[in-house]
């Protein structure tokens, strides 16, 4: 038997989440000397991904302020201000925006953390308030 999933297609060019395309969007830009073109992103990332999947999802990242672009000739260059982590903290700062009770889901959230997790942001807290001070 063959390696072949439900859909008929090969395992290893199963369909990627969003996410974890834009991850991979976002590691090849970090790698990246200077700004680059989506055909320099799409060659990087391989896997068979489609020249317009590499523009949707800079263009879906640009939406959030992951990375910028830059008109140079006909084309665009593009350029990462954002990880991985820089990301998920945009995904969870929208979230947070689009709750009308924000103290609440702020105290649901902390109060949901594993302990060392509770440590760790609280340490980060501090961290923050005591850069405030300097």
């Amino acid at each position: 038997m063959n390696a072949r999933n439900e859909g008929g297609g090969d395992e290893q060019s199963r369909r990627r989440g969003q996410g974890e395309l834009e991850a991979q969007v976002l590691a090849a830009l970090g790698r990246a000397p200077e700004p680059v073109t989506a055909a320099w992103v799409q060659e990087r990332i391989g896997g068979g991904i489609a020249y317009t999947t590499v523009m949707t999802i800079l263009t879906r990242l640009q939406a959030k302020g992951a990375v910028v672009r830059e008109r140079v000739g006909r084309s665009f260059q593009w350029t990462s201000v954002a990880d991985g982590a820089g990301l998920a903290a945009l995904r969870m700062r929208k979230v947070l925006d689009s709750e009308k009770d924000r103290q609440a889901v702020l105290a649901s959230f902390v109060t949901a953390l594993p302990p060392g997790d509770e440590r760790l942001l609280r340490d980060l807290l501090a961290q923050a308030d005591e850069e405030e001070e300097d």
